[in-house]
């Protein structure tokens, strides 16, 4: 979840740009929760100050919150032609959103505003037209990495465009902020030709149908796909809305020219089985994607055979491993083959291993090292391995730190608050404003809604209305856990005074604290309770 500032000038009258707009997904940790968006609520306090908004490339930690954070701030965007494509694609399945104007920049293009000069620089990644910006100023020049590797024969696109790199380098370089995501690797990534070199052999190979699922948003990957199946004499069927919606933004930019065209998802079962290959989407375990459905069998047009294979081109992000390994026993009951990046060189990443960094640190020669795009792991290799290269300063920092990155000796020398907000079906908003931190103690212990009606002498009317949702039935001894919580609210108000009983919160307290007590007794758990109390 990728948002940078860069400010120029005092305190009191500094102007300041976004690098990136991104958002993360949420896990287990917000139940019920979608996306995570940064929290701007700092820069809505800056937004007078705020000159424009620079997109490096269309993977969603990077440009995701766009849609729906751009409302709050209306300045300018700058992004290439395929990330405004794949932004106004998405626009038009949300009914309603505001147009987030964009202005395309192309790489080797430089936008000046205010202080700033922002130069756009391909480098190769994962994804079409990913760049990476060098910001000048009167104070100096900040290299922004943006995701990045080097790759001489990318399938789409341009490598990385590393003669610019080295005149930049010589142009002096004040500071590096630099991806670190493979910064604990060894080594340099493979190409994505290798990539494709492999997948049309696994395709020759294979005797039933074929799928493959991956990142949908890797143009590249999809174009070795579709050119192997076309290789091996089979038709691509596309199954998921994200993949179809990146492909129409492909074609229409001329990515994909000279492939056959792509069949829908209905064609699956029309075609016999060794003329099928299918892209879907999925990679990470997502339930409600086309291959969690599928393998479920619960996809209304596509089903797989015993022999059939499938082929995650991607490699697992963490916090997903439990979703994928459901789905691939899922796929391996049925007889259907998997084959992972463990199996075969089926995925790469895009992003640079140790040797690419090297590299990068020789061409730039940058007197401020700041890792970011990481864990702390991720990190803290970076930033040791920017010492040994023997970079004068490194700056390992966390979100929110303001950095002086000149004049003077770069430094942290300020916070400003940060923070995460959370897509919750049709609302945004903090953890605890959206209930968020109530579901997650009531998905660990469940809930006790306890009903109470008392005449005016404080007498209970009737046996208490017990509902007990997300607890055990019984106890240990096969007891009914309803029957004991009701006995343990009669207990309570029969405990306390007849004068005290017509304090309703006194009544309730005691009622809520005696059913809860009682619920850890028997279960060891301690549930939300919620008493309702009525006097008549």
């Amino acid at each position: 979840m990728n948002l940078s500032l860069y400010g120029y000038g005092p305190a009191d009258d500094r102007t300041w740009i976004a690098v990136d707009f991104g958002i993360a997904f949420a896990g287990d940790e917000a139940p019920g929760a979608e996306v995570i968006f940064p929290d701007i609520g700092y820069l809505e306090e800056e937004r007078t100050n705020l000159a424009a908004i620079f997109i490096t490339h269309a993977h969603e930690d990077h440009y995701g919150a766009l849609i729906e954070l751009w409302p709050q701030l209306r300045v300018p965007v700058y992004a290439t032609a395929f990330t405004a494509g794949l932004l106004n694609a998405k626009l038009a399945s949300e009914p309603g959103a505001d147009v987030v104007p964009v202005t395309v920049v192309r790489p080797g293009q430089r936008i000046k505003l205010g202080p700033f000069d922002v130069e756009y620089i391909n480098v190769a990644h994962s994804i079409p037209e990913a760049n990476a910006l060098a910001i000048r100023t009167p104070a100096g020049l900040a290299l922004h990495s943006g995701d990045w590797k080097l790759d001489d024969t990318p399938v789409v696109g341009l490598p990385t465009d590393v003669e610019r790199l080295k005149v930049i380098g010589e142009e002096g370089v004040t500071a590096l902020i630099c991806d670190s995501t493979n910064a604990y690797r060894e080594g340099r990534s493979p190409s994505e030709q290798e990539v494709a070199r492999e997948i049309e052999q696994v395709v020759a190979a294979a005797k039933g149908r074929v799928a493959f699922t991956t990142f949908s948003s890797n143009v590249g990957r999809l174009r070795s796909v579709a050119l192997a199946a076309a290789a091996a004499g089979r038709e691509v069927v596309v199954v998921g809305r994200a993949i179809r919606r990146v492909l129409d933004v492909a074609a229409e930019q001329g990515m994909l020219d000279g492939l056959p065209p792509f069949r829908e998802e209905e064609a699956f079962h029309e075609l016999p089985r060794k003329r099928v290959l299918a892209l879907l989407t999925g990679s990470q375990g997502e339930a409600r994607a086309a291959l969690a459905r599928i393998a479920a069998n619960e996809h209304r047009n596509v089903s797989f055979d015993a022999g059939d294979l499938v082929v995650f081109s991607s490699r697992t992000i963490p916090g997903n491993e439990v979703a994928i390994n459901t789905i691939i026993n899922a796929l391996v009951s049925q007889g259907v083959r998997v084959q992972t990046d463990r199996d075969r060189l089926v995925h790469v990443s895009g992003h640079p291993r140790r040797e690419e960094l090297r590299h990068f640190y020789d061409w730039l020669k940058p007197d401020v090292a700041v890792p970011v795009h990481g864990e702390a792991l991720h990190l803290a290799a970076h930033a040791e391995l920017a010492r040994d290269l023997g970079v004068p300063t490194v700056l390992q920092i966390e979100n929110g730190a303001v950095v002086r990155l000149a004049p003077g000796r770069a430094a942290v020398i300020d916070d400003v608050p940060t923070g995460r907000l959370y897509r919750d079906g049709r609302l945004i908003g903090a953890m605890e404003d959206l209930g968020i931190v109530e579901r997650r103690r009531l998905a660990f212990a469940g809930q006790i809604s306890v009903s109470l009606v008392l005449d005016r002498r404080g007498n209970l009317i009737d046996e208490p209305d017990v509902v007990a949702v997300g607890l055990p039935e019984s106890d240990a001894f096969g007891r009914p856990m309803v029957e004991a919580l009701i006995n343990a609210a009669e207990g309570a108000i029969e405990s306390i005074p007849r004068s005290r009983r017509k304090h309703a919160e006194i009544a309730r307290e005691a009622v809520r604290r005696a059913v809860r007590a009682e619920a850890n007794a028997l279960w060891g758990k301690k549930p939300n309770c919620t008493v309702f109390l009525t006097v008549v």
